[in-house]
């Protein structure tokens, strides 16, 4: 799973209507969603900004673009933001049952199984989670 999977996923997330695109609204309520702030001003001037086919739309050569941006710094932040996301139980971990909730809201389902599976994949340490560290490492 690369960068850019889990940057379609963060879209999907955002993507409320499911037009494949992001309007300032659904990234100004995205981002409420997970504990911060833009407001509708700030949100409709970042799409101003980033939207490459002027349709007042984030698509996702667009939301790439926005999240990469950044420096090294931007990067990480960005990354947690994600993996906040994906941690749904507040434990500072990936859960297989936190997995599956996340992927479900983005319409894909997934047994707890295959989320188990799927974490595996990357569990350095093996005990069952992925940490944010483990998580970088996946989204590189």
């Amino acid at each position: 799973m690369g960068q850019k999977v889990g940057l379609e996923d963060v879209l999907r997330y955002f993507d409320e209507d499911g037009d494949g695109k992001v309007s300032a609204l659904e990234l100004s309520q995205g981002l409420g969603m997970m504990g911060g702030e833009l407001l509708m001003k700030e949100a409709e001037m970042a799409i101003a900004a980033l939207d490459s086919d002027g349709d007042g739309l984030l698509s996702l050569e667009d939301f790439v673009t926005l999240m990469e941006g950044g420096g090294e710094e931007q990067k990480l932040k960005d990354l947690k933001v994600a993996f906040e996301m994906y941690d749904t139980e507040g434990c500072g971990f990936i859960t297989p049952k936190s997995l599956k909730r996340m992927l479900k809201k983005m319409g894909e389902s997934k047994t707890l199984h295959q989320c188990k599976a799927m974490i595996k994949h990357f569990d350095l340490n093996g005990d069952g989670f992925l940490s944010f560290q483990e998580f970088r490492i996946m989204m590189q």
